[in-house]
């Protein structure tokens, strides 16, 4: 269960100010309390301003009787769940709050809401849904009502989606109140049962299409889910009982149509003051376009064609440096099975870690991001690398590069430097290749037939490995000898234990994810963790596992954990306590500084691991106890190169890239060459139009949806758009015999408007100042 902290709007039995209340609210979001709940007494603006979190998501479940202002200004972080009936005011002003109100709701529900979803479980009062907006970049706000509205709904409502349901309603022969809809200009409102009309000036009904009863229905779940009352669905979800409102366009509530500039000039202003009219005498209007138009060397600004200058932001946070986007081009172009191959020109592990162990750095960076939008899912991209072919592998060299380590560092630049033709042998004392990937991350977070069909993969390309051998320094020398180069690439094996009393008492977290893999460890009914990071939650989801049924992660500091590891934790019932200090480990579990005692059959340590560096020559150089690297990766012997966590603790990509980075050294060294970085500068976002996409796909479950909501940052994805949005038609598309297309601007056509930079969906247009004598 995850932990609730409580506040109530009683204070030693007298009601405390909302003001008050509200700073204890604020207070406890800041100091990173996520789970809420509020015994409230009628005080106002519960749930309201919670900026802090960030996009941390927040929960407030409320009992008691909320005041006004419920939810106003509410964060999109903010979920609010009411368990009775709210008052005036709900979600006013709400910038992207989710609220739930069980009950009733009074006066001015969803009043002036900009963002956000409103759910009321019961009917509301008047004047509900006025004065909202819309803005395009984000998701409409929506009120959905199960019963009835009051008086003047949806009064000079200016965006958003209303949902009347009409089910056990106030006035069940007008279910809309008195006067809706009057002065309505944007906004859809759906409504089911008897009306008393609605402003014809400002609305009219319209047909329910086919993707409109989707969205409906669709999101009609969610709203009786969040309402407690799924059980109505199947009496609700019937189209014949629905009827859409949706607001007028300005043309349609014109009494006249609109008259074009050139019928204006004709009719109107020629008539009354041009030829013949008040001043026809005096003025002589030319209605010829203006010849004076710059083009050539006079421009003051030039297009230029920037396809593939910058790399998308996707692909410059992935620390593999997979093309994400250009896979999706593939997609696009109808080449999935080429997609997908392509992974392993970068990592060994395309399945394994892109489709379900990494945090996902290229979706934390996509540019959709800024608008609002869901991310690209390259996990589904990951995953379907799974079925990636291993390509033709080139003749093998006659070099041969020693690698210390058959991690996935390890493996890592092994595969690269058996990609560049060159043979790399693998030693590692293990019985197996894959380090903690194989050994101690659980199953539940990845498939055991995943990991192990891509070492099968791997083993075909890298049939050069020596298992179960511990190197000392004699045997790294003579590896130094009898290879071009030595990879270190050993990992951090060594566990953090701190100098407690009692520490004997305690299993170290590889210890414990090991033997839990393997089955040969039983926890008991009550587990305790030192160290809340993302290793500890990994613990805490196998005792679960494993059949413990109390879990507590303790740590000096707010826990480090976060994503997956950290929600499986949350998931599996776990309680995070910090900040706290062991003072002891005994046989019966955890003291604390502060007097506690956490009583534990298990007790395990994850506070971290350290290199063991003793097998090194004195040439190779540590700080602190890791290895020191340059820029390639390359130690102070220039025979060793050395990278993963005997350099830095990082994630597995981390890993990945440094081995992709080294072997690239490696091989220019080998070849007589100076090691270049083959990274692009990245793109600028603003540069990039995300206006071509719906913004309501939340979700990608297929590569090929993927691939057309991607807005291909910095490759031109051949739309064509600048090519039929330029007014000089100066843009044209040239393909040339074994080259990739490109767009071409005939300076002797082009004004150098910029309508092409400001239409380019992928931002590969920029102007750039004339000079005439450059």
């Amino acid at each position: 269960m995850k932990n609730v902290y409580k506040l109530s709007g009683i204070d030693k039995g007298h009601r405390i100010e909302s003001r008050v209340l509200e700073e204890q609210i604020q207070q406890a979001v800041a100091s990173g309390e996520r789970n809420l709940e509020i015994d409230a007494a009628g005080q106002h603006g519960l749930g309201g301003r919670l900026w802090s979190a960030g996009d941390e998501p927040v929960n407030i479940t409320i009992t008691g009787s909320p005041g006004q202002r419920l939810g106003s200004m509410g964060f999109p972080n903010t979920r609010i769940t009411v368990k009775g009936p709210a008052s005036d005011d709900t979600g006013w002003l709400n910038a992207g709050a989710e609220i739930a109100v069980l009950g009733h709701a009074t006066n001015g529900t969803a009043n002036a809401m900009a963002q956000g979803k409103v759910f009321i479980g019961g009917n509301i009062g008047s004047r509900g849904m006025t004065m909202t907006k819309a803005n395009p970049r984000f998701a409409p706000p929506e009120l959905w009502v199960l019963g009835s509205v009051g008086d003047y709904f949806a009064e000079f409502m200016a965006g958003g989606v209303a949902v009347v349901c009409g089910y056990d309603p106030q006035n069940p022969e007008n279910v809309l109140g008195y006067r809706p809809c009057v002065g309505m200009v944007r906004g859809q409102v759906f409504v089911r049962g008897p009306f008393k009309g609605f402003s014809q000036a400002d609305a009219s009904l319209v047909p329910i299409d086919e993707e409109t009863q989707d969205w409906l229905f669709t999101n009609l779940k969610n709203f009786l889910e969040k309402i407690e009352k799924t059980e109505l669905y199947d009496k609700l979800a019937r189209i014949e009982d629905w009827q859409l409102i949706v607001a007028k366009t300005p043309m349609q509530k014109s009494a006249t149509p609109r008259m074009s500039m050139k019928d204006f000039a004709k009719n109107v202003w020629e008539s009354e003051l041009g030829a013949g009219g008040l001043v026809g005498d005096l003025v002589k209007v030319e209605r010829d376009p203006i010849p004076v138009v710059a083009t050539g060397e006079f421009r003051r600004f030039v297009p230029v064609w920037e396809d593939q200058v910058y790399a998308s932001p996707c692909q410059s946070s992935c620390p593999s440096g997979i093309p994400v986007q250009q896979r999706w081009a593939m997609i696009r172009e109808g080449r999935v099975d080429e997609a997908v191959d392509m992974a392993l020109n970068f990592t060994p592990f395309p399945a394994t870690v892109c489709g379900y162990l990494c945090p996902n750095l290229c979706m934390q960076a996509c540019t959709r991001n800024l608008s609002g939008m869901a991310p690209i899912d390259v996990k589904v991209l990951g995953k379907a690398s799974i079925n990636a072919s291993l390509p033709e592998l080139p003749p093998l060299s006659g070099k041969k590069v020693a690698v210390i380590g058959g991690g996935v560092a390890g493996i890592s630049v092994a595969w690269q430097l058996r990609m560049a033709g060159h043979e790399a042998v693998i030693y590692d004392m293990e019985k197996k290749l894959g380090g903690k990937m194989s050994s101690v991350i659980p199953n539940t977070r990845i498939p055991k037939e995943v990991i192990d069909k891509e070492l099968e993969r791997m083993a075909e390309a890298l049939p050069h490995v020596q298992l179960e051998k511990k190197l000392d320094q004699a045997d790294v020398a003579k590896l130094r000898e009898e290879h071009e180069f030595v990879v270190v690439a050993a990992g951090a094996g060594k566990p953090k234990m701190p100098p407690l009393p009692g520490i004997e008492n305690a299993a170290t977290a590889m210890d414990f994810l090991g033997k839990a893999k393997a089955g040969e460890v039983k926890p008991g009914k009550s587990v305790v963790i030192i160290g809340a990071g993302n290793v500890g939650c990994d613990v805490a989801t196998e005792a679960h596992r494993l059949g413990a049924t109390e879990i507590t992660l303790i740590d000096v500091q707010k826990p480090a954990s976060f994503g997956e590891e950290r929600k499986a934790a949350e998931e599996a019932g776990a309680t995070f306590l910090w900040p706290v200090f062991t003072k002891e480990i005994t046989g019966k579990g955890v003291a604390l500084t502060n007097g506690d005692f956490l009583d534990a059959d298990t007790v395990v340590v994850a506070i971290g691991d350290a290199p063991d560096t003793a097998f090194l020559p004195e040439t190779v150089k540590t700080v602190r106890g890791f290895v020191e690297v340059d820029e390639n990766f390359q130690t102070t012997d220039s025979k060793f190169f050395a990278i993963g966590d005997i350099v830095m603790p990082g994630l597995l990509t981390d890993a990945i890239g440094a081995g992709r980075k080294a072997a690239m050294a490696i091989t220019a060294i080998m070849e007589g060459k100076r090691p270049e970085s083959l990274e692009k500068p990245q793109i600028d976002k603003t540069r990039v139009s995300m206006g071509y996409f719906n913004p309501r796909v939340r979700e990608f479950e297929e590569v090929n949806t993927c691939a057309m909501d991607c807005s291909s940052c910095g490759t031109c994805r051949d739309c064509g758009i600048c090519e039929a949005i330029c007014p000089q038609a100066a843009i044209t598309r040239v393909e040339e015999p074994g080259k990739r297309f490109e767009m071409v601007v005939d300076p002797e056509k082009c004004i150098g408007c910029g309508f092409c930079a400001g239409a380019c969906p992928c931002g590969i247009w920029t102007l750039v100042e004339n000079d005439p004598m450059g």
